[in-house]
């Protein structure tokens, strides 16, 4: 049995702000929420426990139940953006009150990113990444959302949210919590980083001013050889135009005085995104580019008097609003939004704290802001650069280095020539892979470069959403389309900020004679899917790689994803029907064993659904566990409601936005969702459904969000194989046992994380998917199958 096997499974308590255990005696644990699985070759099955039953040996998939601990000093761990009003009496499921609002439930999402920095367990040196994660996380929700709900006010929009909020309301909320969150990270640095960097590694982030007189004219010197000839300093007068702030560009504002006329003038330099840091001659030391210019600035102005200088930021709109219905050339409209994007408004300006009134209302007045749209903010502007640092830094400060483990039915003994190719393994039984614990190189990539070169292999037909920049996927598309294969790519060129890259790839894959469609009119191609057609003797078979990630081998190290490579015929048949409705005219295309969206998926959830509640109301075993990035569509968060309401247990893994709001007497009591952030992004889709003890599953690209529903291609597969759906319910286990990255949503909106109750085991879901993988690697493949 494995060490996964015989863990207690009493409920967590709350984790404290310090990530230790508070040491305290906690209150009487509730009932054991235990599950029996048996460990046989029968259909497994997740079944609630029975009232007041114990731990069995071989424990389960627990529900997260809403009463099981209590506040750390009856204080929050985190910050909370999202909130709601309390449910009156007699509310119906459509009520405001039983939504959270979208915005603020992803501001939350990253408050929880942001605690991964300041969270004593994460190694330092990932603790800094996270850092820069959180910061890009939150530019990019201010392009989007606070762009967004700009243009909806600029369109004179009044109808509120699903929780009652107005858009000018919205946008008050979303201000003060962005602000909020970026006053924390620049104290999380200043306070807690900054400081642990100079004393465990001896990375030393120096200000300007406290460098000796041999610090300076070092600094004066790179100064001079390597950051004066790029600067571009910018007058603005009657002759020379306020000029063009490029998005999240760190720019110096400068008022300058010339000495004989008594005249006061603006200037700007932007400081070059080439650089970021200078080092010092002691090694380790570093002191950020903008105060050296800063410092140097009287090198650019000769003659002038600089009277004040401060440095700012801009962050541009990046909801531009498009219309594919009236668009005559797709690649154009995208082109042109992208210009678009690049020239639009600007939605934010952060400043520093010592930035003159008079600098920043003419900012203000130039950029056509609002007073609410500046934000002060402490310390450093502009953080990406900690990227660098903490990839350069000592390995014992980072994760452990990890190695993707190759599937054992794929190992290639040596290179002989009767070794199995990847088309023998396929046909052999369904496989599955989990990245990054597995290798995405040495099966999804490895299956398009196999087919690629395989002279048997006539046709190759890919989804491509987002993918690597080096792409050796790419790559053997292009080999296989010059071998004479029939190659067909639907490249998604609407996919946010990947626009350019796409448009880029499609015209590689264009020269090469592969066939390229850019996508539907009015949809999103967000579908994981790739095709293989192969002539075996006198038959035609296919091949289909069914996955919830992108192409894309960079993130496939750091995303946790999920991906099915099969033969069966009938997935096979629904792939190439799907192709035909992407790349032709088939708008009732019909699938046999897949669920597509955006036409058939949200009927085939609620219908299943609907079957969870028939089953319970007929006494019989009703449950669901749904694992997912996201969960915003008002029609399934009620269906989910009217689950609750008749009993079914439903347990939810929702990594980022979720308006639900669980364990609401009479509408979500039964309902209990939870969020695992740590070392990898959750990424996968798994949803589970008891089915009265014959589970179905499924796994694939959709969320449960009105866009994957309703605005985009999506493609999920049932899953068939026995080994593989005892590994995703082993996977469901171990993420709801979880008790050291995962947190609970409550009914008020926080999150809290949790810890072990007394006696009980620490669970790290990362890292016990880590240690399962290393126990694979120890013997056969034989219990795993998949």
């Amino acid at each position: 049995m494995s060490s996964e096997s015989n863990e207690t499974t009493q409920r967590p308590r709350l984790h404290p702000a310090t990530g230790r255990s508070n040491g305290g005696t906690p209150p009487p644990e509730p009932g054991s929420s235990a599950v029996k699985i048996a460990e046989s070759d029968a259909t497994p099955t997740i079944d609630p426990p029975a009232a007041g039953s114990t731990p069995d040996t071989e424990p389960g998939i627990p529900s997260i139940g809403p009463e099981f601990g209590h506040r750390v000093g009856g204080q929050p761990l985190l910050p909370r953006a999202a909130s709601q009003m309390p449910v009156p009496d007699h509310a119906t499921p459509g009520h405001a009150s039983l939504y959270f609002n979208p915005e603020l439930s992803w501001l939350d999402f990253n408050w929880r990113v942001l605690y991964q920095a300041m969270d004593e367990r994460t190694p330092l040196l990932e603790r800094l990444r996270f850092l820069a994660i959180t910061e890009n996380n939150l530019d990019e929700f201010v392009m989007k959302r606070v762009g967004g709900l700009k243009r909806v006010l600029g369109a004179g929009v009044v109808k509120p949210s699903l929780d009652g909020r107005d858009p000018a309301e919205q946008l008050d909320l979303v201000r003060e919590g962005v602000r909020t969150m970026r006053i924390r990270l620049a104290e999380v640095w200043e306070d807690g980083l900054r400081p642990r960097l100079a004393e465990e590694l001896g990375i030393v982030v120096r200000d300007f001013d406290d460098l000796d007189e041999a610090e300076c004219e070092h600094v004066r010197g790179v100064f001079a050889d390597r950051i004066y000839p790029i600067l571009t300093p910018l007058a603005v007068d009657p002759g020379h135009p306020f000029p063009f702030l490029s998005n999240m560009s760190l720019s110096l504002a400068l008022m300058l005085e010339h000495p004989e006329r008594r005249t006061r003038h603006f200037a700007r330099v932007k400081i070059p995104p080439s650089v970021r840091w200078v080092e010092l001659p002691e090694s380790g030391h570093l002191v950020p580019v903008e105060q050296v210019i800063r410092n140097f600035a009287g090198e650019l102005f000769q003659g002038m008097k600089i009277e004040s200088a401060s440095l700012f930021r801009v962050t541009r709109n990046a909801d531009v609003a498009r219309d594919e219905e009236v668009a005559d050339d797709l690649l154009r409209m995208i082109s042109e939004e992208l210009r678009e994007r690049r020239f639009a408004r600007v939605v934010r300006l952060e400043v520093e704290p010592n930035m003159p009134d008079d600098v920043r209302q003419f900012l203000v007045r130039q950029l056509e802001l609002d007073e609410d749209d500046l934000y002060e903010i402490p310390g450093l502007l502009e953080m990406s650069g900690f990227w660098r640092v903490a990839a350069e830094g000592p390995w014992q400060h980072r994760y452990e280095p990890w190695e993707p483990m190759i599937p054992p039915r794929l190992i290639r003994e040596g290179e002989t020539e009767d070794r199995p190719d990847i088309f023998t393994v396929i046909r052999a039984g369904d496989l599955m892979v989990h990245h990054p614990y597995e290798s995405f190189t040495a099966t999804v990539q490895r299956f398009i470069e196999e087919a690629a070169a395989d002279p048997a292999v006539v046709a190759i037909k890919q989804t491509l959403y987002r993918t690597a920049e080096h792409s050796r996927i790419i790559a053997a598309l292009v080999r296989a389309a010059e071998a004479g294969k029939a190659v067909a790519v639907l490249v998604e060129v609407t996919a946010r900020f990947d626009e350019a890259d796409n448009m880029e790839w499609a015209s590689v894959l264009e020269e090469a004679g592969v066939n390229v469609t850019y996508g539907l009119v009015g949809l999103k191609t967000h579908a994981k899917v790739a095709l293989v057609v192969r002539e075996e003797g006198d038959e035609i078979r296919t091949y289909c790689h069914i996955g919830t990630g992108n192409y894309n081998s960079e993130t496939a190290q750091i995303y946790a994803d999920i991906g099915i490579l099969t033969a069966r015929p009938e997935i096979g048949r629904d792939a190439v029907n799907l192709f035909h409705f992407l790349t032709g005219y088939a708008p009732n295309q019909q699938y046999e064993e897949t669920v597509v969206a955006p036409r058939d998926l949200r009927q085939a959830l609620v219908a299943r659904i609907d079957r969870e509640i028939a089953h319970v109301e007929a006494g019989r075993k009703g449950r669901m566990i749904m694992k997912m990035n996201g969960l915003d569509d008002p029609k399934l968060i009620r269906a989910l409601y009217a689950a609750s309401a008749a009993g079914v247990s439903i347990d939810l893994i929702v990594r980022g936005q979720c308006r639900l709001r669980p364990g609401i007497p009479g509408f979500s009591e039964n309902i209990h969702v939870r969020s695992i952030v740590g070392r990898f992004l959750e990424h996968d889709r798994i949803f589970w459904w008891e089915n009265d003890g014959d589970p179905e599953v499924w796994i694939g690209s959709a969320d449960w969000r009105r866009r994957n529903l309703d605005e985009r291609v999506e493609m999920l597969m049932p899953v068939r194989d026995r080994r593989i759906m005892k590994r995703l319910r082993k996977t469901l286990r171990v993420a709801l046992r979880d008790n050291q990255r995962a947190w609970e949503l409550r009914p008020s909106g926080e999150y809290v994380l949790l810890e072990p109750a007394v006696g009980e085991r620490p669970v790290d879901y990362h890292e016990r998917r880590l240690r399962a993988v290393r126990k694979r690697r120890r013997k056969v493949d034989g219990n795993w199958g998949g």
